[in-house]
Order: structure tokens, then sequence, then C-alpha cells
């Protein structure tokens, strides 16, 4: 016979905090509830491997809860498919029960906030919202750092974490004199190099039954579909990729963490720690992932230099705090700032990777075989030409967040719609990251064996990224003249012939007309 229950806790997809007080003891009367949900499935198409991995992961999650004793419902597409949202999920569970309490963790992502806080339930039913126990800094901490009259940059806010949480320090000095080594982060792989990249950590998770789940509850999703899926779906394969990064990639992550290569069928892993699911979905959490890396940096001086731990402390307690910080302070209003005032549409290759120009083939083709691309990609190559050919910064979010395995909105519509698009007007970073060819040819090999010609600004075989680079600033004068990292620009400009500005606008344009194409 069933025990009453007098506690619902619902833990979304991206909750699986095994450390979570919640389950510091049980109660038989606190039943957990997870869930796969159709609203999570279609509010953008996601990669395959995306949804697999999640939902491989709040199965496990839930099995591990079980065998600790706690009360699980776990819920597939097959359970849920007649409830039309998530609070109809609730309400009705509510009722089927006969609850008194309804427990939350804060949502990541503004949408679900807001479902869950205006969610109405029977009268005498007490609704209460948790911590998700995750982050560095705690959510009512953020407006300390993040005041909204001003905007903020991230060097800044990770100079103070660093202090608040004694890494990297020197009493109240920087560990080696330096906040910041990213000058020794810019190195090119050279074909050497490229033969001592070690070969990655992949997993053979089953997820059959969930692709053929997907499959029959029509779920449109992108990418390359694989049975045996390579990301970790538990906290324990989780750690023994920690482990591995720290061991195997650690020692020169630093060095090439802005490199790129299309060589090697290993090698599009590179030195990058592939951590970002597994903290995403709270498997692991950022300070036990920088207390490994900072562990193994001082257990191996010889192996591990100051440039190389501190590029990776930079991503997890700089990077990914300050995204999150701008999110939730700036939000809903970011969602829909778009500086640029851009309207392109999105290239149709950007769904199957097939074009011309290497450096994008590269780039979203490793993202849609493997859901991923590191941050240089991201950035510096498909958003980069998303802000150079003027592409609607709601459908460079979508397909972001979609394509992405570690994609949550707080970390990539800030990343998205900020850094790469500058659609939020100088927010979050100080100036476009705005590049032509030049820029990949120095931190890639991808030029070496394009259809275009990297070095060439007109004519047909000219790298379409020159000559958009070139219109772009020129569109965009009047907004980015006063920017003092950008005055040189235009001074280069001018400095060209009528002749020569009239023949890399006409190529501009004409790229501009055929992005499908290019």
């Amino acid at each position: 016979m069933n025990l009453p229950v007098h506690s619902l806790r619902l833990i979304l997809g991206d909750q699986l905090n095994a450390s979570h007080s919640w389950f510091e003891r049980r109660d038989d009367g606190v039943l957990y509830l997870i869930a796969e949900l159709h609203q999570e499935t279609g509010y953008v198409r996601h990669h395959n491997q995306k949804v697999c991995a999640f939902f491989a992961a709040m199965k496990g999650f839930a099995e591990a809860l079980k065998k600790a004793g706690h009360r699980v419902n776990y819920l597939t597409l097959d359970d849920t498919a007649r409830f039309e949202s998530l609070p109809h999920l609730i309400a009705q569970y509510a009722r089927d029960y006969n609850i008194a309490n309804f427990d939350y963790q804060r949502p990541d992502e503004y949408r679900l906030k807001e479902q869950l806080q205006q969610l109405q339930l029977a009268n005498g039913v007490t609704k209460r919202q948790w911590d998700t126990e995750h982050f560095m800094v705690d959510y009512d901490d953020l407006a300390l750092y993040f005041p909204t009259d001003k905007n903020q940059r991230m060097e800044t806010f990770y100079r103070k974490i660093r202090q608040r949480f004694d890494i990297l320090m020197e009493g109240d000095r920087p560990v080696g004199g330096k906040w910041n080594y990213d000058v020794d982060n810019r190195a090119k792989l050279k074909p050497a190099d490229i033969a001592e990249v070690p070969e990655p950590l992949l997993f053979s998770n089953d997820v059959s039954e969930i692709i053929e789940r997907l499959e029959r509850h029509q779920v449109e999703t992108i990418g390359v579909a694989t049975s045996q899926l390579l990301w970790p779906v538990n906290r324990q394969q989780s750690l023994q990729l920690l482990a591995h990064f720290c061991q195997h990639c650690l020692p020169r992550f630093g060095l090439f963490q802005d490199a790129m290569t299309e060589h090697g069928e290993q090698q599009w892993t590179l030195y990058h720690s592939r951590l970002s699911f597994a903290l995403n979905s709270k498997m692991l959490s950022p300070k036990q992932v920088v207390d490994s890396a900072l562990h193994h940096y001082q257990e191996n001086p010889e192996l591990i230099s100051l440039p190389q731990i501190e590029g990776f402390v930079r991503q997890i307690i700089g990077w990914r705090e300050f995204v999150r910080g701008i999110y939730w302070r700036r939000m809903p209003q970011y969602g829909q700032l778009n500086y640029f005032d851009a309207s392109n549409q999105l290239p149709e290759f950007f769904w199957h990777g097939q074009t011309k120009m290497n450096c994008m083939a590269k780039a979203v083709g490793q993202s849609l075989d493997y859901a991923y691309a590191h941050h240089i990609q991201r950035l510096m190559i498909t958003g980069n030409f998303c802000l150079l050919a003027g592409i609607d910064p709601d459908q460079v979010d979508a397909w972001y967040l979609g394509i992405y395995i570690d994609a949550i909105e707080w970390v990539e519509l800030p990343n998205t719609r900020g850094m790469s698009q500058f659609a939020d007007g100088g927010v979050l970073a100080s100036k476009p990251y705005a590049a032509s060819a030049n820029y990949v040819h120095k931190m890639s090999d991808y030029c070496s064996s394009c259809h275009y010609d990297h070095k060439s600004k007109t004519g047909e075989q000219s790298c379409p990224l020159n000559s958009l680079y070139w219109h772009f600033m020129v569109r965009h004068r009047q907004q980015l003249s006063t920017n003092p990292r950008i005055g040189m620009i235009y001074r280069n400009w001018d400095r060209q012939s009528a002749e020569q500005q009239q023949q890399i606008t006409a190529r501009a344009e004409f790229c501009l007309a055929n992005l499908d194409t290019l």
C-alpha cells in the first residue's frame, strides 16, 4: 500500500545535483517527480544527441535516487503526452496525491521560472522555491555584482570572484602577479602539435530506446542521431571525464584553447574538457571542477603551468558565472535586443553543413555530428559569420540553443546575443567580435584547403569573410566609430582608394544576396 505524500518535489532535467540538501535524508512522505516533457522538446529544434543526453541523465538520476531510498516517479514522453504543459502536469499530480506542499528548485531559464511562479494550485497547497545550490554566486547576490544602470565587464567580475573564493591568490594579489594570461592562450596548432592531441574519453551509452520514443512521438530533432551516445549521462561518468581532462588535457589547455584544426578524426575535442553538459545539467558543480583542476595543478607543477590552469579557471568561475549574472539581471528585455537591427535569414547550410567556406563547413559539420563545438568555433566562426552577414539574432539564438548539448538559455543567450552578435549594444562586451579571414587563418588550418582565397577581398574566389567584414564595419560606422577599440579600423578603410572600396562593397553585397550558395 502506498504511503501518503505530503510533499511533491519537482526535479527539472538540468537539476541533477546529487549533493542538493533535498537528498540529505529520506522521507517516505516526499515524492520526487522527474518528467520528459513535450514542451521541452519543441520550443526549439534540439540536436538529437542533446535530447537523448538529457533524457538518459534524467532517468539515471531517478534510478540513483530510488537506490538511495527516495520515492521517485520518472515519467517518459509516453506518460506525459496528455499534458499540455508542465503546470498542467504538476496540477494533476497535486490533485492525485492530495499534497500539502509543492517544492521546486529555482529554474535556470526565465521561461520555466515564469511558468512555476505563475502556477496555481488548490487552496491549502504551499508552493516553495529552493535554490539549486550549484553556482558559485548565489542568486540573491547577483545584484551586488551586476547593477543594471551600467554595463559590466567579465574581467572585473572575474577578479572579484577570484578574491572572494581565494582562487589562485597570494593574499590580495593573483598568483604570478597577473590576473589574466589570455595573451598566452592563442597558439595555433602545428602538424606536430596535432599529433600529440590526446585521444578523447568517449562513452557508449545505449539511447536506442529514447531515439525510438522520440520518433514515435514525432519529436523533430536536428543533427546526427546515434544509438551509442558518447556524452556522460551520470555523475560517475562525469567524474571520469573530469579526471581525464585534468590528467591529459589541462597541461596544454590554455596554450591551445583558441586553436582550431580540421585534421585527425579524434582531434575535434582538442584539449577542451567537454564538461559543459555535465556542469549545466548539474551532475558536476563548478566548485568541484575548479577544485579538481587546482589540485592537479598543485600536484604537477612541472606539467601544468600557471597560464594553463588560469585559462581554465577563467572559463568556469569567470565566463560561466558572469553570463548567468547578465542573464538574470537583464531578462526578459535582454532576449529582444537587436542593436544592429539585423534581419537576414539564417542560411540553409546551418542545417546541413554543405558550404564552400571550409571554416563554416567544419564548425557546422562538427556541431551537427557531435552537438558540440568549442568556444572559438562558436564565437569566431559561426558567430562571426552571422554577425557580419546581419542574421536576425532570434534565428541565431534558436540555432545555438538547439544544436549544442550544453545549451540552456541562461548560458546560451548572453554568449550568443551579447558576446557573439553584439545585439545588446555593449552590455556584455566592449566591442563586436568581428573578424576577417585573417583571424581564421591565424588560429586554424581551415584556410589551407578552402575553396576561397583567405588573402583576397574582391573577386569570386575571395573569402566572403573579408568583404563582409568591411561591409559590416562601414554600414555600422555611426554606431561603432566612437568606440576607442575600433577607431583605427576606420582609418584603414579610409586609406583605401574609392575603386577598391567599391569593389569590396560589391563583393559583399553579392555575398549577402547569395548567402545560401556561399
